[in-house]
């Protein structure tokens, strides 16, 4: 009798100890890993691919041994991860220092309502493929991250960087046999950018083609009213310029379904020619009916008319992109 029950308070002491252990590691706080980042380079962007070329420096500072940031690092929205070196590990004051070295392609929905005067946002996540938020969080390094100042990106300026991490959840455990639960969440350390695009230049290149063709449009009004030929055919003219214009411009951007500037502004030059050529065959119409000088009136009222019109239009339209 005494054998059994000694088998029985051994057994509910196991148990005990069990428990105590299981909350223990319940209520243990998460490992944390402070993250930082240096951006080194951003080149090659692609707005027809929706991609760009990210070079940065990469370090953790922690304590937990089996973190490795280089074979347990993951970047979701990055196309490809195109080189990644580790320059230097080291142990300072019992804490494990990680330095890496990266180049990577990037996945990016472009921005392009106001080409090409638009701001960009870019975000890298930066996560742990192993432990969840409950094993292991990142805590930035604010003061040490940052971006190399003689950065250069043609047309660009980087108006906005900061770093920080918060929860990215998952639907799914990953098949993890361990776990019952419909959902997973994992910390990620994000490095964000605003970057904001000097498009003058670039504004004049893309559009001074169809400006032109306008102004070939506008040329027939200045031609008299019953030379039929040159007086439908420079704006036919230059409706097929302000066409292929178009076609140049789209061919760099990624497609859209909102209606852009750059529909705008072409949308605008075709309808504008359309109605230089519907008031041609107004004024021509009155010709024939012998009413010449009404005709000639009518021919200098609307070429006056639809110029102003059209610039007012583009002014309020570009001015509207700006803000």
């Amino acid at each position: 009798m005494n054998r059994y029950c000694l088998l029985l308070l051994t057994f509910l002491s196991s148990l005990c100890l069990n428990a105590q252990d299981e909350n223990d590691s319940l209520e243990s706080p998460p490992d944390t890993v402070k993250m930082g980042t240096y951006i080194i380079s951003i080149h090659d962007i692609n707005f027809q691919a929706k991609e760009y070329e990210l070079r940065f420096w990469l370090w953790a500072l922690y304590d937990n041994v089996t973190f490795d940031l280089a074979k347990q690092l993951d970047i979701p929205n990055a196309k490809a991860i195109d080189e990644q070196d580790v320059v230097a590990v080291d142990v300072v004051n019992g804490k494990t220092w990680q330095l890496m070295k990266m180049r990577t392609t990037m996945k990016q929905n472009w921005k392009v309502g106001n080409y090409p005067f638009d701001k960009q946002h870019l975000v890298v996540h930066i996560e742990n493929t192993i432990f969840d938020k409950n094993r292991l969080v990142f805590v930035p390094d604010e003061l040490g991250s940052a971006y190399d100042r003689e950065l250069t990106l043609d047309g660009w300026r980087i108006t906005n960087f900061e770093v920080g991490v918060k929860d990215k959840e998952y639907t799914t455990v990953f098949g993890d046999p361990s776990s019952d639960m419909l959902h997973s969440e994992y910390s990620s350390f994000d490095i964000s950018m605003d970057m904001e695009r000097n498009g003058w230049g670039l504004f004049w290149k893309l559009f001074s083609g169809m400006y032109i063709a306008f102004l070939i449009a506008m040329v027939s009004f200045g031609l008299q009213v019953e030379e039929l030929e040159p007086r439908f055919g420079l704006p036919v003219g230059g409706l097929f310029a302000a066409v292929g214009n178009k076609y140049i411009i789209d061919s760099l951007l990624p497609e859209s379904n909102t209606f852009t500037l750059v529909d705008s502004l072409h949308s605008i030059t075709f309808f504008s020619i359309f109605i230089i050529l519907f008031l041609s065959a107004i004024t021509l119409y009155i010709y024939h009916q012998d009413k010449i000088g009404l005709s000639k009136k009518i021919n200098r009222i609307s070429a006056t008319a639809v110029f102003f019109l059209y610039i007012i239009i583009n002014i309020v339209i570009i001015t509207s992109a700006l803000s």
